[in-house]
């Protein structure tokens, strides 16, 4: 890809190499795997998504650094890649919910949300003059179907899973989540199966403050992002 044949082909956009690749949506993609890891995991009734940050200097504010976002109140998001495009999107994302309530008094399906995010994401891959979005969203809610996971790549592809995990370290932690996961999990074990993933597959140390943790539980049927406070009664757990 980085040779001397290779570069002439990450110029432009629209210009495929001979084996097909658009290098560019590549190279989005390799910005979604060195972020952060974050992780999401569903049983029968409850859906949560977990998150971690780094703090390179003791000068920085670590509670200024955002992972977890809300998108309404049934909906949650984690961001991998560059937080900057993330935002964008996220924004987005916010307008399409709102708008889909006043339109049609009711919340927004997640997987109609999803699908508007990635035709966006995927426009952006095919017109010269403009790169892809750098970030993948990883989606989490409780809606008319029932617990949901969704995620966006750069590349404009989306899918939905029972557990799954973005970022530096993913691959670690899918395997994990494949062999402990169960369907009927209760809310406190998916939180502890979360939380279990995230140690397994990254050596920084994790505590309430690298943690980030929200969750969608089948009483409320609300997206809540967890105080520190709550952080650490769940890693005490």
């Amino acid at each position: 890809m980085f040779g001397a044949g290779g570069r002439a082909y990450d110029r432009a956009l629209t210009v495929f190499s001979p084996e097909g690749r658009l290098y560019q949506v590549e190279y989005a993609l390799e910005a979604v795997r060195r972020g952060t890891l974050a992780v999401a995991i569903k049983s029968e009734k409850d859906v949560c998504i977990a998150a971690q940050i780094k703090i390179p200097s003791i000068l920085m504010d670590g509670d200024a650094i955002d992972k977890i976002f809300q998108i309404d109140e049934h909906i949650g998001v984690a961001i991998s890649g560059l937080h900057a495009d993330s935002r964008m999107l996220i924004n987005y994302a916010r307008t399409q919910a709102q708008s889909f309530r006043l339109t049609y008094d009711e919340p927004v399906r997640l997987g109609m949300l999803v699908k508007s995010i990635a035709d966006l994401k995927q426009m952006y891959t095919q017109y010269g003059g403009i790169r892809p979005f750098g970030c993948a969203l990883f989606f989490i809610g409780i809606d008319a179907t029932g617990p949901q996971i969704y995620t966006t790549s750069p590349s404009g592809i989306y899918r939905s899973f029972n557990g799954y995990a973005i970022g530096s370290g993913e691959n670690t932690a899918r395997d994990y989540i494949s062999e402990n996961y169960k369907p009927d999990l209760s809310f406190d074990d998916l939180i502890r199966l979360a939380l279990n993933a995230l140690k397994e597959s990254n050596d920084d140390e994790l505590n309430k403050d690298t943690l980030r943790l929200g969750y969608v539980n089948s009483e409320e049927k609300r997206f809540k992002i967890c105080t520190k406070d709550e952080n650490e009664q769940y890693l005490k757990a």
